[in-house]
């Protein structure tokens, strides 16, 4: 049985890849359409506006999926984008121990798609990504206030190690900092 999303579109599609730099413009706009509507009901629109348009032009996805030391994981069903990853192995906070961490920056799936399957099937694709990039850790930061996100990552074996700062346009937000092994088990 194929599961579909609230937008009747079957989730059982589902393909994981690289971005390429043909995606940046698309990228761009659904990157801060997820943005927006995971943020906004809790922010001043100004602020959310001031991050937006600094955040994911088309030019910054670009330079983002050109970075060797990014991995950006699109998660598409059919020709829709449903969620997107950015992993970055030259960050680190003092909360994360180790050498071979990499961060997962960035990690959204859109609210249509929420409930099918598509985050854990990402995040598996991330903690892949870690492992080819040689990392033994992956770490992220997470608003302190998103409680929904908070629940997916204790589930996907995050534990929390800290907190860091967040500048959204003015205001300056906790992040809760979270790691997991990506240690191959097998």
């Amino acid at each position: 049985m194929t599961s579909t999303a609230a937008n009747g579109r079957p989730a059982g599609d589902l393909a994981i890849r690289h971005a390429t730099a043909a995606d940046a413009e698309a990228l761009s706009t659904f990157a801060a359409h997820v943005f927006h509507e995971t943020f906004a009901p809790d922010n001043d629109p100004v602020d959310i506006q001031v991050y937006l348009s600094d955040a994911f032009t088309p030019e910054k996805q670009a330079a983002e999926i050109a970075d060797p030391s990014c991995v950006c994981l699109l998660a598409v069903v059919g020709d829709a984008m449903a969620g997107y990853a950015l992993l970055r192995a030259d960050t680190t906070v003092s909360s994360v121990v180790g050498n071979r961490s990499v961060e997962l920056q960035r990690f959204y799936v859109d609210h249509a798609w929420h409930g099918q399957g598509i985050a854990s099937q990402l995040m598996a694709a991330c903690v892949e990504a870690t492992r080819g990039r040689g990392g033994a850790t992956m770490w992220l930061g997470v608003w302190e206030r998103n409680a929904r996100a908070i629940r997916f990552y204790l589930k996907q074996g995050f534990t929390d190690v800290g907190t860091q700062e967040f500048r959204l346009g003015g205001d300056l937000q906790t992040d809760r900092v979270m790691t997991r092994s990506v240690r191959d088990e097998g």
